[in-house]
């Protein structure tokens, strides 16, 4: 299963936090990448691996404030952008085997 959270600057470093840390969600595959690679603000996690992580990463990205409000640190992406977003992570890792490839002939 695979998703993409947009994640606002300001919230970042948190999310980034609660996901790298977190016992079930740190065994998935993530990559973390700035919304300037599709002209867009903030950042994205691009997260694959099965559906109990993925669901588990949006469960912890909505947080209770001190007054029992939730809110999202961070949202899944919509279907279109999401596409985007993972097109352009393989691209860079594609042009990044093939200079590999080229070094060692």
């Amino acid at each position: 299963m695979e998703i993409v959270l947009k994640i606002e600057s300001k919230n970042y470093a948190k999310v980034k936090d609660i996901l790298l840390t977190d016992d079930i969600i740190s065994r998935s595959s993530m990559i973390f990448k700035e919304g300037s690679i599709i002209g867009k603000e903030g950042y994205y996690c691009y997260l694959s691996g099965t559906e109990e992580q993925c669901k588990r990463a949006l469960e912890l990205i909505k947080q209770k404030t001190e007054t029992d409000e939730i809110i999202e640190l961070a949202e899944e992406s919509d279907e279109k952008e999401g596409k985007e977003i993972i097109n352009k992570i393989k691209e860079e890792e594609n042009k990044a085997i093939e200079g590999f490839g080229n070094i060692l002939g």
